[in-house]
């Protein structure tokens, strides 16, 4: 737990600065600066994933994981299969076949998290409480990615604009990934923890200052629960060790 914890500071001290940096710089900055906190993210991840795998396993897993999210939102994207018809556009750069290279950097930041939050509150049900806690993040992130105009959909939807059938397809898709991957001997406790921190500090970035409090409330209950459901199963002492 010590060797991940400053990547995973350093990732929390730049998604805590975003604000300043709106504020100061700009929205164009902002953006760049989300853009920085997403691979920062995803190398503590992949630094702590290195830790408890080495270089062969993890270099095998994620980029398997990358590959099958790229697919996916390729897919997403031009067919609307299956979360929805949408389309990026052209905020993120660079992208591939209408894609931003971010997105699937985005899904290895917060699957491997949610895979340790899922073993964490129960090994045999793990794909699934896995999939239901990584679609429960984004309830924060698409309306804020939408609100931001990186993504929109052809048809708004019921959930502060977007499609049901989108969390139905996060459910699906992450939940085949996980079982395709098969992650095992997983170093939980800090893929816990930035799970996590992510769910406090959107918490508190969309509630106060991206001005989406509905999605903020929403996102804090129901990813909060998951983050109750692992700590509740932690352990005495596991926190400092």
């Amino acid at each position: 737990m010590k060797n991940s914890f400053p990547p995973i500071a350093l990732w929390a001290l730049t998604l805590i600065s975003l604000p300043i940096v709106g504020w100061i710089l700009g929205e164009g900055w902002l953006l760049r600066g989300v853009s920085a906190a997403v691979l920062m993210q995803a190398c503590a991840v992949t630094l702590i994933l290195y830790q408890a795998w080495g270089l062969a396993r993890t270099l095998k897993t994620l980029s398997a994981l990358m590959a099958l999210a790229y697919l996916t939102e390729l897919l997403g994207s031009s067919t609307g299969l299956p979360f929805g018809k949408y389309h990026y556009t052209n905020i993120l750069q660079p992208q591939l076949a209408g894609v931003p290279l971010l997105i699937p950097l985005a899904w290895l930041m917060m699957l491997p998290p949610a895979w340790a939050i899922g073993q964490i509150i129960s090994p045999r049900r793990g794909a699934l409480l896995a999939a239901l806690a990584f679609t429960a993040w984004d309830l924060f992130l698409d309306p804020q990615m939408v609100g931001w105009g990186v993504w929109a959909w052809e048809i708004p939807g019921q959930y502060f604009g977007i499609p049901l059938s989108n969390y139905l397809g996060w459910l699906l898709i992450s939940m085949l990934m996980t079982l395709i991957l098969r992650p095992r001997a997983l170093p939980r406790l800090p893929l816990a923890l930035i799970y996590a921190l992510t769910w406090a500090l959107q918490t508190i970035g969309q509630g106060i200052f991206w001005g989406q409090p509905g999605p903020a409330l929403v996102g804090f209950l129901v990813s909060g629960l998951f983050v109750l459901l692992a700590w509740r199963k932690l352990p005495a002492g596991a926190l400092t060790v």
